[in-house]
């Protein structure tokens, strides 16, 4: 959603500055054009060069420098601006903010954008928790403007506190985020897609389960938010971090990811059914760890609800079907079976695809028989591949279900 946008990066004067041409190099890399404004107080950390370098735009300085188009007309940027970032943002650049003061380059353009507003604060613990910051931050979110972090760790005051600046990804993730909720094609629909390898107890040490990372679901929660849904991703156990922006229900088991998903479907119009789900689990677990005292151990295992067949409902229903033979017969019979708009396959027998790895091979199959086999992509790329489908069945069925 960042491509071919207009974003004005504003940098303040934080010690954290050197990390805003991180975050301007990603933009441009996105494909966004970066139109950056320095504070003087930021160039006292940073220089205009190390910005010009990475974006490829001219970097305003000045209010009234005779060679910025801002001394023709202030509001410029502000009027073309897709989406203003501040960051790193200061308690003086919030304050001036939140009272509307407009005294230099960056807090014109604030003032005059109708554009999307996104603040990332970063200063010293004790002056993020001044009840006079905390009142501005309030105010700016009263007023629509989203905040990002701050983070907590060392600070450069010495302290360990709130007060670092966000990482860039997460401000790259809101950025997109509000991008998608205002012109994405999933913009006011409500996704559900399920993620990771369900974990069935032996015992409080020991489980079944399976070699899911969570990767795949987790790309496709992610694009689906670019793109503007409100998403719910429900996990079973992986190392993966929280997706910025979707709400992420954790579960263990089978059982609690069906609970999950039966309520969270209520109101969705799609469900991605991306988790590996353990087709069994044990039919009792011990109370302690089992010692490994005897040669043999028999665990008696029943089969696990099918989440997909028993859910009722009019919504857009997608499959998974990670085979290690006979792929396409065996997710045509599961898409019959299990009454699915459409299933994505693919062969978790090669090494270059489906657990662990970002990147995957798949086959989409659909209920009217069309099958369209995908190259090697990254897992980010095929989600997008596969919300391309969800997007077009939602424009067909019409009405939003949120």
């Amino acid at each position: 959603m960042l491509a071919a946008q207009r974003i004005v990066l504003g940098v303040t004067g934080s010690i954290a500055c050197y990390k805003a041409v991180d975050l301007a190099s990603k933009l441009a890399q996105a494909g966004a054009v970066v139109d950056v404004i320095l504070t003087r107080s930021a160039q006292e950390f940073v220089r205009p060069i190390a910005f010009r370098s990475v974006t490829h735009q001219p970097v305003v300085t000045d209010l009234f420098d005779p060679d910025s188009e801002l001394a023709v007309e202030h509001v410029a940027l502000a009027k073309r601006a897709d989406i203003v970032i501040v960051a790193p943002a200061t308690a003086n650049v919030i304050a001036k903010m939140a009272n509307g003061l407009a005294d230099d380059a960056l807090t014109c353009t604030i003032l005059a954008t109708r554009a999307p507003v996104v603040v990332a604060p970063a200063m010293d613990a004790h002056m993020y928790d001044n009840a006079a910051t905390q009142e501005n931050l309030k105010r700016l979110r009263e007023r629509g403007v989203t905040i990002v972090g701050p983070a907590h760790g060392h600070l450069a005051s010495g302290l360990m506190g709130m007060g670092r600046l966000a990482p860039v990804e997460e401000i790259m993730a809101v950025a997109s985020m509000l991008q998608g909720r205002a012109k994405g094609d999933l913009a006011g629909r409500s996704i559900v897609v399920t993620a990771g390898g369900t974990q069935e107890p032996i015992d409080p040490v020991r489980y079944v389960g399976n070699r899911s990372s969570g990767k795949m679901g987790f790309a496709i929660a992610e694009a689906a938010r670019d793109r503007g849904a409100r998403v719910t991703l429900i996990t079973a156990p992986t190392y993966l971090p929280d997706p910025v922006g979707v709400e992420t229900v954790r579960v263990q088991s089978a059982r609690e990811m069906q609970a999950a998903v039966q309520k969270a479907v209520a109101k969705a119009d799609a469900l991605t059914m991306a988790a590996a789900v353990a087709d069994y689990r044990p039919t009792k677990t011990a109370s302690q760890k089992i010692k490994k005292t005897q040669d043999t151990l028999n665990v008696e295992l029943v089969k696990n609800p099918d989440i997909l067949a028993e859910l009722r409902g009019d919504f857009v229903r997608v499959g998974f079907a990670a085979e290690s033979q006979d792929v396409i017969a065996n997710a045509q019979a599961k898409l019959r079976r299990k009454n699915l708009d459409m299933i994505v396959a693919n062969d978790v027998s090669a090494r270059d695809s489906g657990f662990t790895v970002d990147t995957n091979r798949v086959t989409i199959l659909d209920r009217s028989g069309r099958i369209e086999e995908l190259p090697l992509l990254l897992k980010s790329e095929v989600a997008h591949r596969i919300l391309d489908r969800v997007a077009a069945l939602l424009r067909k069925r019409g009405k939003k279900r949120v």
